[in-house]
């Protein structure tokens, strides 16, 4: 049995628990994301280019340190998401980027699947009612498909220059408003957790 497939043997329990003791009266709808954070910032990214054979490709290169965060929750669902830029991690950050992610369809039920990372870690209470913290197991970065919604990103992101934090954070917002739910659900629908949450909440 693979590393992949091990994490996921106790998945259909935790989600048929929560679905039998949500109140649908108070959470009609119930959706899956899958959330993380990454870094973007000045210092230029090198990465593939077109030249003509046998001409060398010349690419423009900054050594700058300023960078910031995008903090993203992108559903296999329906394509949904709910981004933050904001300069930092810190617990006290992403307790507001859930209050805020609540408030955005707040009679959705949301099963939100995590990392590990200690700014994860809130106290039970300080979640918010209508979101469900998932973590997955350590060292298992592939069972956060939102991985594959940063590389999506940041090869795009690759050899682009910005002359300052203004510059990046437009790029940066303008991509995420062009990333349309159709192409959110092919990067992170995730064969596994789509079954069993059909399984679960589809009846």
């Amino acid at each position: 049995m693979t590393r992949l497939q091990k994490p996921f043997l106790k998945l259909p329990n935790v989600f048929i628990q929560l679905g039998n003791s949500l109140d649908k009266n108070k959470f009609p709808s119930v959706n899956l994301y899958f959330q993380d954070e990454s870094r973007f910032g000045l210092m230029s990214h090198i990465g593939r280019c077109i030249t003509a054979k046998g001409v060398r490709p010349v690419i423009s290169y900054q050594h700058r340190f300023s960078t910031t965060y995008l903090y993203g929750s992108y559903s296999p669902i329906d394509g949904n998401s709910f981004v933050w830029e904001i300069n930092g991690t810190s617990i006290d950050i992403f307790k507001r980027y859930l209050q805020a992610f609540s408030a955005q369809r707040p009679n959705e039920y949301k099963i939100v699947v995590i990392d590990n990372a200690r700014f994860h870690l809130i106290k039970p209470d300080e979640v918010p009612e209508n979101i469900f913290l998932l973590n997955i197991p350590p060292y298992t970065p592939e069972l956060n498909p939102s991985e594959q919604i940063w590389q999506y990103i940041k090869t795009r992101y690759k050899n682009q220059l910005f002359a300052t934090m203004r510059d990046l954070k437009k790029w940066l917002w303008d991509m995420v408003i062009k990333m349309q739910p159709e192409t959110i659900m092919s990067i992170t629908g995730n064969k596994h957790y789509l079954k069993l949450f059909n399984a679960a909440f589809c009846i």
